[in-house]
Parts: C-alpha cells; structure tokens; sequence
C-alpha cells in the first residue's frame, strides 16, 4: 500500500485552485496537470508499505499530540526545485510555527516504525502541476510572474488523516483511512 499523512483542503480553496489550473493549463499543455480534486498538504509521504504495517502506523499517529487548530493561508505560486529547470509547479501554504511543529511530531511518531525522517525542509504546498522535461515552460512562468501573488483562501485545520494512494492512468486515487484531530476539545 502507498500511504501518505496529510491535510485536507477546504472546498473553496479547491474551487479557485481548480479555476487557475483550468486557466493555466493552456499556457503549458506538455505538463501532467494533477487533479485538484485530490489536492491535500502533505505532512509525510511514507511510500510503499506492508498491508500489515498500516495498524502500527494507524497507531502511531494517534500519539500526535492534539495541540489546537492550525491556521492555513493558501497563497502564491512556485516551483520546485527552481523556475529554471521544474519538476513541479505549486500552490503556497502559509502556516505559523505549528504546522513545521504537525509535520515534525509525525514523523517523530513514525521514526520508531522504522520509517526514517524527511531530509529536505518541510515546505507546504498543493502541487498543481509536474513536468518530465524543462522544455516549453515560458508562457507558464510568463503567466505566473504576471499573476504576482495570487490569494486561492484560509482554512482552519483541526484534524489531519492517513491516505491510501493508488496510482492509475488518469492520476491518483485516495482513500482515507484513519483521521486524527489537533484540535483541543474545550473543556466542559
């Protein structure tokens, strides 16, 4: 099983996403453009995993201290590793301290299971696009730049979940199978 740990997007956020990707699509039709309608804030990719695994880990994520909800600002547009040579193009997420401090307990909770820690900086986004060769991308980054800083919306993120991905021709499938809250119940 490919799993992953992740944030969902609020449905407004997806609907103007959707519209710019629908929007930039024609700049660059060469690139493998995802669905937004799967689009999520990773907090961990774990990969391939033993069908028999997926309790320890189902498990483990819920020893994620629940520290209150999360302020998300979906925001900005860029691309991975650099606008010169792509391999994918992305929607910002903005988020204050808690979120780094979301993705670091995960993977605090899921480094006993043997899965090891991310080596590159966390960096939050939605990926909206991925490119095989850098060729072609000049009416894209043209457009971008034009756009400056484009606002899609906010959300207040009070739980995160554990996906299944299955890969098939027209993109990936998720399945949702556990979900933690990081947000405090108030005391009664």
């Amino acid at each position: 099983m490919r799993l992953f740990v992740a944030l969902d997007i609020p449905e407004t956020v997806r609907d103007s996403l959707t519209r710019l990707s629908r929007q930039l699509r024609e700049t660059c039709p060469t690139a493998r453009w995802v669905s937004i309608e799967g689009a999520h804030v990773t907090l961990k990719f774990i990969g391939e995993t033993p069908a028999e695994r997926v309790e320890q880990i189902r498990s483990a994520l819920g020893g994620v201290p629940a520290t209150g909800p999360i302020e998300l600002r979906f925001a900005g547009l860029g691309f991975f590793p650099d606008a010169r040579r792509p391999r994918a193009f992305w929607a910002g997420v903005e988020a204050g301290a808690e979120l780094r401090a979301l993705a670091t307990s995960v993977e605090t909770q899921l480094e006993p299971l043997g899965l090891p820690r991310e080596t590159r900086a966390f960096h939050p986004h939605i990926t909206l696009a991925r490119f095989k060769l850098p060729g072609g991308l000049d009416p894209l980054r043209a457009a971008v730049e034009k756009l400056g800083v484009p606002e899609f919306g906010r959300h207040l993120a009070r739980e995160f979940h554990l996906y299944q991905s299955v890969l098939k021709p027209k993109g990936a499938e998720y399945t949702r199978l556990a979900s933690y809250q990081i947000a405090r119940e108030p005391a009664s």
